[in-house]
């Protein structure tokens, strides 16, 4: 016999979902609609929150979040989590494409590798968990700054120089914005032996259910393979696994509000 769910536990996480950011102050009635519970249900919920501090709310009774959301997402490593939360799968599909499989976050307008799943086969993949990686010239990197704002990106390009690590590294500023308008139109990125002149790569961002982006997958193989229908199945195949990781990370199902 399954466990009974908790009805309540995941209408209040829709609702908590519903904030579009930390600082964004939602009547009961917007948040009602984005949720969409009824407004008595809501405001049932969200008293309760307000009661253990999850969420404040205002003199005109705008809600926002509170100090125990700050608090417990403080120090949360999302590419560990991830790493946690997909490992026999991620392992599974370095095994199939008989490569390397890294998932990466963006800090500091750097790649930070926070897992590498696999081995290396026609050539070696010089990558370890805990470094830190140039963004603008990996596959990782290029989904995870297709993910930025305008005014983000823009700070990004203003704060240093394209440097080239290899002939194929892209450094003029115009060509690298067409890059990444083509890895948001697509839905991937691809490294072209930019980083390193044998090894080429396919990213494809893992996104929250506000289309936000929070990590990235990518796979390392030898640039001899490097051809359309290599990059085709590979961007394919990590497509699939980073919408399957973002089900997995946020698996509260929007139809409960109806």
């Amino acid at each position: 016999m399954a466990t009974p769910k908790n009805q309540s536990v995941q209408k209040a996480f829709l609702l908590l979902r519903s904030f579009r950011s930390p600082q964004e102050w939602v009547t009961n009635a917007e948040l009602s609609r984005r949720s969409g519970l009824s407004e008595a249900g809501a405001h049932r919920l969200m008293r309760t929150l307000e009661e253990i501090g999850v969420v404040v709310r205002n003199r005109r009774g705008c809600y926002r979040p509170g100090m125990v959301l700050a608090t417990l997402s403080e120090g949360v490593a999302v590419g560990e989590l991830i790493s946690v939360l997909s490992e026999d799968a991620l392992t599974e599909l370095a095994t199939l494409l008989r490569g390397v499989v890294h998932i990466g976050v963006l800090q500091d307008g750097m790649v930070s590798y926070a897992a590498k799943f696999g081995e290396h086969g026609q050539v070696v993949i010089p990558s370890r968990v805990g470094a830190q990686q140039e963004a603008y010239c990996s596959a990782l990197g290029k989904s995870l700054l297709a993910g930025l704002t305008a005014q983000q990106f823009d700070d990004f390009l203003h704060d240093g120089e394209l440097v080239a690590l290899t002939p194929k590294t892209i450094t003029n500023i115009g060509d690298f914005r067409s890059e990444i308008a083509t890895v948001r139109q697509r839905g991937y990125a691809v490294d072209k032996m930019e980083v390193f002149q044998e090894i080429c790569c396919v990213g494809a961002p893992i996104r929250d259910p506000r289309g936000n982006t929070v990590a990235a997958l990518s796979f390392a193989d030898s640039a001899r393979n490097l051809c359309p229908s290599w990059e085709e199945e590979v961007a394919g195949r990590l497509v699939a696994a980073a919408e399957a990781i973002s089900r997995k990370m946020f698996p509260v199902n929007s139809q409960l509000a109806h």
